[in-house]
């Protein structure tokens, strides 16, 4: 090459760096999903599919969960920069040695309730005493034994208490009077009873906000060594930032982000009218949540550490928590 094509091409270069179309790559991040790929994630989809990402200088892949997954265990082995759990099942990873942090809380309130069966006699909390429950373990438990503890029921299956039924992912239970009540999500579950042929004025429900002992569900969550490197602080502050504007335009446009949900399902397994429900639900307990307060996660630790016998957690967590991320985003 002669120097009037290397002048000529070094022109060209600078002039490309002037313009800004010479960019370094986008910063990766990786997002495990504590469940799989439903309207219950809808922001980070969204953010994803709007740009939001993009304009933020990242390139952000979601992993889907499922029964086999376990988010905590993910992160532990390197698979994701960030999880999506919920509180009861970070801090017992804590106390096991596994250090999560808290950085975000897009889920204000709670989702879970107990349903029952309107015919089983049961119209208040004082009515579950000798009836059979279902409830859903691996950490989803203790809320519920809590709540069994404000109520003096024992949980053993002896007269006077009640009697658990270890519930799979799934409501047959309810709807083969195996048990008079079965856990649910207000966003999933309670619309599978619907679903299966149960009216609503058919069944009475319990809210575990409304009870007192709702534990925080889908935070976001970091090893906490990471927050002591400033580069990855900036990139997961990007990473709340436009997640929180994915949950913002979801809250906005339901319809489109159950659509945005369902382009994003490879399993086929959804249906429109399912996601667009859940996606009402869903923003119920997203409006006001995105900065953890600290009200909310005291109540959650007192909860787990009331839950009966055998608690999730055995003493206060220290340093489960930080404000370093939202600071730096917002």
């Amino acid at each position: 090459m002669n120097n009037k094509y290397k002048i000529g091409s070094l022109v060209a270069g600078l002039a490309l760096m002037a313009s800004g179309s010479l960019v370094q790559a986008a910063d990766a991040v990786t997002l495990q999903l504590k469940w799989v790929t439903q309207a219950q994630f809808a922001g980070y989809f969204v953010a994803q599919d709007q740009g939001f990402y993009d304009a933020e200088d990242l390139d952000v892949t979601i992993k889907p969960g499922g029964p086999d997954v376990a988010p905590p265990q993910v992160i532990a082995g390197g698979g994701a920069d960030v999880v999506i759990d919920w509180m009861p099942s970070a801090l017992a990873s804590r106390e096991k040695g596994l250090a999560l942090v808290n950085i975000a809380q897009p889920f204000k309130r709670s989702g879970m309730m107990l349903t029952c069966r309107k015919d089983s006699g049961i119209t208040s909390p004082a009515d579950l005493k000798d009836k059979t429950l279902g409830v859903w373990f691996y950490g989803n438990e203790y809320p519920f034994l809590s709540w069994m503890s404000k109520l003096g029921l024992a949980t053993d299956g002896s007269s006077g208490g009640v009697t658990v039924l270890k519930q799979g992912f799934n409501v047959d239970p309810i709807l083969q009077k195996q048990a008079q009540c079965v856990s649910t999500m207000t966003y999933n579950e309670y619309w599978q009873i619907i679903d299966a042929g149960l009216d609503a004025d058919e069944l009475v429900t319990f809210k575990y906000e409304d009870q007192g002992v709702a534990t925080l569900e889908d935070g976001l969550y970091v090893l906490e060594k990471n927050l002591a490197d400033a580069a990855f602080v900036d990139k997961m502050a990007r990473f709340v930032r436009a997640s929180m504007k994915g949950w913002e335009w979801a809250r906005n446009n339901p319809d489109a982000a159950a659509d945005i949900v369902l382009e994003n399902d490879e399993t086929g397994a959804q249906t429109q009218e399912h996601q667009r429900r859940m996606m009402a639900e869903v923003n119920k307990l997203t409006a006001g949540g995105g900065q953890l307060q600290l009200a909310d996660y005291e109540r959650t630790v007192s909860t787990l550490m009331n839950g009966g016998s055998d608690p999730v957690i055995s003493s206060k967590p220290a340093g489960a928590w930080s404000q370093k991320v939202w600071d730096a985003a917002f």
